[in-house]
């Protein structure tokens, strides 16, 4: 990466970048411009000089609370849109900059018009919900009245056909009785009308009967379609009910009924004409309110329209303040009260840049005085900043997630950049499924910007974020793919013939017997015609498990030599002398030594037992090696390591402690009499000091902690070699996977000449190989690598017990933030 900026070095992953703390004075005047132009540079992490108060009493918690206030209205403005599927335009930079104060007022005026629209929806809405409801009644009602109607003029027909003696013995005998009863004496009898939930109708019904003792009628009719409650605005099946009472005291009892079952009452008129004029006044009401409802609907999508034309870069830039008055209020102020004390962490290449940004907030906002940079000197930890791209930031994540770097320590970060991606390799060697990775991840990384743009899943954002990681994965697996010669567990011949051939013209089954080797090796990976043959899965099984193990040994070693560059850049003697060489003396003794056996006997093609001869190096170091012997001298050279193990251990054990020990005791000492000529103050505060870090040393502890360390690189030294050896069973894994899909899937479906069949097992063989091949064995193979660079490699020089440099960064702010 080249320059970025002025006094900016070239990135370097190995160590974290030179940190210092420094103070800011700066004029209040100038503060809040300056906190802005900081949190554009995102360079300087604040530290709280006012942890002790709560965040109402610092300064600017009126401000922060007017922000809260405007992101709210922001959040309301947005709720409207989401329900007006309206989605908010891209926000860019080319916008005039507005004033807090004139933001707030247009979003009050703004608040303000939204709500007075929606008060006045709904209650447009709650007239032409109720208008329909009328309109209901008025039909289904009228129909009650009209057939009661026709059936009185019926019965007034036969009354008068009675009386002209049309009558016979079949007439009922009291029909000259009911009907020649005195209409004076009739009983005019009211009634109630309006609509119920359907499912209360029942009981609506026995309840108004137990409540009139039976002196009432009843009747209703089913709304077919569900209609809107003005009430609670939800869709509601009703059925229209007409009671027909006599007395007002009886009226009064199914007036609170209806109100208790939530019957909305509408008022009818038994006369036709007058039925006929309500129906046709209400149909006119209901046409009004419609035009004006869709006419305050326009109007109100006009508004939030306009609303997300500038959405988000208000809400960008109420974010912005937000943020610049919570830093404002971690700063402190100086005695005169004019000026604001900042303290921070930032990069040492950025210090001009931090200055220039404070000459420049100086200048726009016309403060006499200068604001004030100095470097503090301090013993407490800086944070950790490692400067990554998009490239390297995936890579970095996976360290950090096992723990933040200690600064400036050594970054496993920049060898796993290679380290990581070849080990999952060795797991998942296929070159056909690599291609496929790859050709997937293009797909990710020519779509970046469109889709960094837009909201993943967290599947897909994870497997977005890590596409450089994919990638790198995907190349080094069609690299091992190539050596184990694998294409979907198909061997090719691409780098030339197979080196071997029948021994004779009778040899009819190449596959399994007969071969000879009748050309020079194959250039390069396994020869193809390995595959298919009887010792097949031996030689496999035996190069890939060896070979994990020189893989596994090469990387602990790169692991502690780390260590010994660590102890190196913090001048660390005693962790070289007395933990890097012991560790390098007892790893090698024995687990280099078996790595050097295992080239041997590639080289020499000797058939010595390796499992007998490291099992007898500890059991018996004095026997004769006999046909396990792979060169002269080798029985000197067991029991010579054999010895330099058995020293290391005492070695890493006992010298550091007690070192330690000395060490700390004369630096005390000597800090002691160096302070005779010192000052008072500082001769109280040095010993002070002294005297806690003296009694913070404790010998016990200190060789507790180097006993369990010894014990843990011991023991570990044999479980993590054997923890590698899950690079050969997941690559056995993956390819006897591959080989089962291709031989008994695609093959047998091949078999049997039949154009359905091989279209299924082609679909099948495709789903298998993406679902188990492609998904879950990549997924395996990466939690293997992770787990291997984590416990096996990391373990060996890693401390992670930092922390990370946090900037005050606008570019970081998060979209969801409230």
């Amino acid at each position: 990466m080249g320059e970025t900026g002025e006094g900016c070095p070239t990135m370097d992953l190995m160590r974290s970048e030179p940190m210092q703390l420094v103070q800011l004075i700066i004029p209040i005047e100038s503060a809040h411009r300056t906190i802005s132009y900081l949190g554009d540079l995102g360079l300087f992490q604040f530290k709280d000089l006012n942890s002790e108060k709560s965040p109402f009493q610092r300064t600017y918690a009126a401000q922060i609370k007017r922000c809260e206030e405007m992101a709210r209205k922001l959040r309301f403005f947005k709720e409207h849109m989401v329900k007006a599927c309206f989605t908010p335009s891209t926000w860019s930079m080319n916008g005039t900059n507005v004033s807090l104060d004139d933001l707030e007022a247009k979003f009050t005026d703004l608040e303000g018009e939204l709500l007075e629209m929606n008060a006045n929806n709904e209650k447009l809405q709650r007239s032409c919900n109720e208008l329909l409801e009328y309109k209901q009644v008025l039909q289904k009602a009228g129909e009650f009245f009209n057939s009661a109607q026709n059936n009185a003029a019926v019965k007034q027909r036969e009354y008068e056909a009675y009386q002209l003696g049309e009558g016979s013995i079949d007439s009922p005998l009291l029909v000259e009785q009911e009907m020649s009863t005195d209409p004076a004496k009739h009983v005019k009898l009211g009634f109630i009308s309006g609509l119920v939930p359907r499912e209360k109708s029942m009981a609506f019904e026995r309840i108004l009967f137990r409540a009139t003792r039976g002196n009432v009628f009843l009747k209703q009719a089913v709304v077919e379609d569900p209609v809107i409650d003005p009430v609670s605005g939800a869709k509601v099946e009703k059925n229209v009910f007409v009671v027909f009472i006599s007395g007002e005291r009886a009226k009064n009892k199914i007036l609170k009924i209806c109100d208790a079952f939530g019957a909305n009452r509408y008022s009818f008129c038994d006369d036709m004409g007058k039925r006929h004029q309500m129906m046709t006044e209400v149909s006119g009401k209901l046409s009004e309110i419609k035009t004006t409802i869709d006419v305050g609907l326009l109007h109100r999508d006009n508004l939030l329209q306009t609303i997300g034309q500038q959405f988000e870069r208000w809400n960008h830039l109420v974010k912005k303040e937000k943020s610049i008055y919570h830093t404002l209020n971690m700063l402190s102020f100086d005695v005169t009260k004019k000026c604001l004390v900042a303290e921070g962490w930032c990069p040492v290449f950025a210090t001009n840049q931090i200055k220039d940004a404070m000459q420049r907030a100086n200048f726009d906002s016309s403060s006499q005085v200068g604001a004030i940079f100095q470097v503090l000197h301090t013993k407490e930890s800086p944070p950790t900043y490692f400067r990554t791209n998009k490239f390297t930031s995936a890579f970095q994540e996976i360290v950090d997630a096992y723990g933040v770097a200690k600064y400036q320590e050594a970054n496993p970060g920049l060898y796993t950049i290679v380290t990581f991606p070849f080990l999952f390799a060795v797991m998942f060697g296929d070159w056909g499924h690599g291609i496929c990775l790859f050709l997937a991840t293009l797909y990710f990384i020519f779509s970046e910007k469109r889709l960094s743009k837009q909201k993943l899943g967290d599947i897909m954002e994870m497997t977005f974020g890590g596409r450089y990681v994919i990638m790198m994965m995907s190349i080094f697996s069609i690299y091992t793919g190539l050596i184990y010669n694998e294409f979907f567990s198909v061997p090719f011949e691409l780098f030339g013939p197979s080196a071997y051939g029948c021994h004779d013209s009778s040899c009819r089954d190449a596959t399994t017997s007969g071969l000879i080797k009748v050309r020079a090796t194959y250039p390069f990976g396994v020869d193809p015609t390995w595959h298919g043959t009887r010792s097949e899965l031996p030689f496999l099984n035996s190069l890939k498990m060896k070979m994990s193990i020189l893989l596994g040994v090469a990387q602990m070693n790169l692991g502690i030599i780390i260590s010994y560059f660590n102890a190196k850049f913090f001048a660390n003697d005693l962790s070289i002398w007395y933990q890097f060489v012991p560790q390098m003396i007892f790893l090698n003794s024995l687990f280099g030594y078996l790595s050097l056996l295992i080239i041997v006997k590639w080289c020499t093609g000797s058939q010595a037992d390796l499992y007998h001869v490291m099992i007898y190096m500890f059991l018996n170091p004095t026997d004769d090696l006999g046909e396990n012997q792979l060169f002269v001298g080798q029985k000197f050279l067991q029991t010579v390591l054999l010895i330099m193990a058995l020293v290391a251990v005492p070695w890493m054990l006992f010298p550091k402690p007690f070192l330690l020990k000395k060490q700390h005791e004369e630096r005390h000492r000597g800090k002691s009499y160096a302070l005779i000529h010192s000052d008072d103050d500082n001769f109280e505060m040095e010993s002070h000091h002294d005297s806690h870090s003296h009694e913070e040393f404790e010998f016990s502890e200190v060789f507790v902690h180097q006993l369990i360390h010894t014990i843990e690189f011991v023991l570990g030294a044999v479980s993590n070699t054997a923890s590698y050896l899950r690079l050969w069973a997941l690559s056995l894994a993956h390819s006897e996977l591959s080989s089962v899909f291709y031989d008994k899937v695609l093959l047998l479906a091949w078999g049997y000449n039949n154009i359905i069949i091989l279209v299924i097992g082609v679909i099948v063989f495709i789903c298998a190989t993406v679902g188990v091949l492609l998904v879950m064995e990549t997924l395996s193979a990466f939690l293997h690598a992770l787990r291997l660079h984590w416990v096996e490699f990391q373990n060996k020089f890693y401390e992670g017990d930092g922390y990370k440099f946090s900037p005050f960064s606008f570019a970081l702010l998060s979209e969801d933030e409230d």
